[in-house]
């Protein structure tokens, strides 16, 4: 592998990066509460007024930046991770994002009459619509059931597709569009479904994990943070703990762990002509890196 090229420093708990066609990175600064466009010089600009805890983040085929934002969180000791909801937290929400004049505004608080807890990661099916997961909001003493929900863009509808899960976190589709991925943060374990149609997955009976089936696990102490699928179909799957991108195939089979300088990667994505660059979020680091990568990711469905 490649060695890491540090794109840019001193980011607030980096997550969800959008790899950009004039070759700019947008992510969330979670504990920064803002949207930020990284230049490839590294230069940092805030992208509309997102505030609370923007997460992940999407093109919808409107061009339009779509965030998951988990509402906020608090932190203790000038630390990075969350000790619990910010002071002013009242729930998660999907926001939308204009790229061009910075306007902001919430599509969804809940899904029918349940409150959004913690959105988490998106992404947009050739239809138009996009998966979502949830994590769930956790607190000092007790967290929320998370789950794995479909919307549409313009804030029409929102399904429940699988409830509860554990700790629904990175979401992915297949090179078909025939399966979704999602990565369980606490029992690291990744998770997929069989898609049917927009929002609906192929019913299973017990014991299949909340509907779905999984592809594979990781022993000891590791958790699973948010993921990117290679155009081969490979789901790439950010480890937190031991610190490694974790390449697994559909099958189940783990094809190699790619080592971070950080036991907080939260995520990956791809880009460049050959969409052969890699970009990692090293969030206990607070940077953006570029690397190399050996196969190519999967172009998503909408760019801008």
């Amino acid at each position: 592998m490649s060695e890491l090229r540090v794109v840019a420093t001193g980011l607030g708990f980096p997550e969800g990066p959008v790899a950009m066609a004039d070759g700019s990175v947008i992510l969330g600064e979670i504990s920064a509460s803002k949207v930020t466009r990284i230049a490839p010089d590294g230069t940092k600009t805030e992208i509309g007024k997102a505030g609370g805890g923007p997460n992940g983040l999407a093109i919808g085929p409107d061009g339009a930046m779509y965030v998951c934002n988990n509402g906020g969180n608090a932190y203790a000791h000038g630390g990075f991770l969350s000790t619990g909801p910010a002071a002013e937290y009242q729930g998660g929400y999907i926001q939308r994002i204009d790229l061009k004049t910075g306007e902001t505004r919430t599509l969804y608080t809940h899904c029918g009459e349940n409150k959004l807890g913690a959105p988490n990661d998106i992404v947009f099916d050739t239809q138009g619509g996009f998966y979502f997961t949830d994590l769930g909001k956790r607190r000092r003493r007790d967290r929320d059931h998370g789950g794995l929900y479909y919307a549409l863009p313009d804030g029409s509808s929102c399904v429940e597709v699988s409830y509860p899960i554990v700790s629904p976190n990175g979401v992915g589709l297949s090179p078909d569009g025939k399966t979704v991925y999602v990565a369980d943060t606490e029992t690291s374990r990744l998770i997929a479904w069989d898609i049917e149609g927009p929002g609906k997955i192929r019913p299973t009976s017990f014991p299949d994990p909340y509907g779905g089936r999984i592809v594979c696990g990781l022993p000891g102490f590791q958790r699973f943070d948010s993921l990117g699928v290679q155009a081969n179909g490979d789901i790439c799957v950010a480890t937190l703990m031991t610190g490694h991108i974790t390449v697994i195939s559909p099958d189940g089979k783990m094809v190699r762990q790619v080592k971070m300088p950080d036991s907080y990667p939260t995520n990956i994505c791809f880009g460049g002509k050959d969409m052969k660059t890699a970009y990692i979020t090293l969030s206990g680091l607070g940077q953006l890196v570029a690397m190399d990568w050996p196969e190519a990711g999967l172009k998503l469905n909408y760019n801008a």
